[in-house]
């Protein structure tokens, strides 16, 4: 039967229905009302125009920001603030009429690249969205890695390995610590630490075509970013060892990325013999919502 998949954004809120196959069937979209009750009615409209269009479903996911503590149920960690301290899921079931199941929206990525994506037939899938913020999710054989806490994957928020003099102790992270990952591998990041460098303020892609054209501040930002991203993501390769990287957000884009980033890795990671994939995700934006919709298959 169908499945569907609800990716919960910071200003829309996706909702798409896949076939027993993974084909899209129907895909709509509303804007992120900015407050919890109003996202609830919103959430459950999608819902129902997608059923409207494509007949009952058989289940359906919701990928969001943040994660689910699996002590209370409620919701923490959320750029949509609004959604903290609720218990999101218990709400939408009631709305619904149904049981949802939720995740983490890197969790999706995750998921969706390792059923049909970049990573599948991959054992171990280790998925890292670089974009305004820095998140990550593991699946291995097949099925979600959330942990005994929910935070399984919570990689931008781990402290930059190997530092040198200069980036110690970082930048003040939101989240109360200083020099996360976030800090420094996200697009703000990329942006604040060549700012920060040449005194120019300048959006990531910017600073791409700007390195790609030869200027020297931005190449040299470019250089920074690769080898803080390699870093990261050796220490990865120590932990659980992938067979695959997927890289999401609007820094996978960046050609460069899946050349440069291998000595870095290897330069770093406890091995001789480093062997892993390092892959953009197939479905791009659209990984969220397709991994949401397999939530119940996982």
């Amino acid at each position: 039967m169908v499945r569907i998949g609800i990716d919960f954004g910071g200003t829309k809120i996706e909702a798409a229905a896949l076939s027993p196959a993974g084909d899209f069937l129907s895909r709509l979209r509303a804007p992120n009302p900015g407050t919890y009750d109003a996202a609830i009615t919103t959430v459950r409209d999608l819902v129902a125009r997608t059923e409207a269009d494509v007949g009952p479903a058989a289940s359906v996911g919701l990928g969001v920001p943040g994660s689910i503590n699996p002590a209370t149920g409620l919701m923490r960690n959320a750029n949509s603030t609004y959604l903290n301290g609720r218990d999101f899921t218990a709400d939408l079931t009631a709305a619904l009429g149904r049981p949802v199941r939720l995740a983490n929206d890197a969790n999706c990525l995750a998921l969706s690249e390792a059923v049909d994506g970049a990573a599948a037939g991959c054992r171990v899938a280790f998925a890292i969205i670089i974009g305004t913020g820095c998140g990550g999710g593991l699946v291995v054989d097949g099925r979600l890695v959330e942990g005994a806490n929910g935070i399984g994957g919570e990689w931008g928020h781990m402290p930059l390995p190997w530092p040198t003099a200069d980036e110690v102790p970082g930048p003040a992270c939101w989240c109360g610590q200083s020099g996360c990952l976030e800090t420094w591998v996200s697009g703000t990041g990329l942006r604040r630490d060549h700012a920060a460098v040449t005194g120019n303020d300048q959006p990531g892609e910017w600073i791409i075509q700007a390195a790609r054209a030869g200027d020297a501040g931005a190449a040299a930002a470019l250089d920074r970013y690769i080898h803080r991203l390699g870093r990261s993501m050796a220490v990865i390769s120590n932990i659980v060892d992938p067979d695959m990287f997927v890289l999401g957000g609007g820094l996978s884009n960046v050609a460069e990325l899946y050349e440069r980033l291998v000595p870095v890795i290897r330069a770093h990671v406890f091995c001789d013999t480093w062997r892993a994939g390092i892959a953009p995700a197939r479905w791009g934006d659209s990984s969220g919502v397709r991994g949401a919709a397999r939530l119940w298959q996982s």
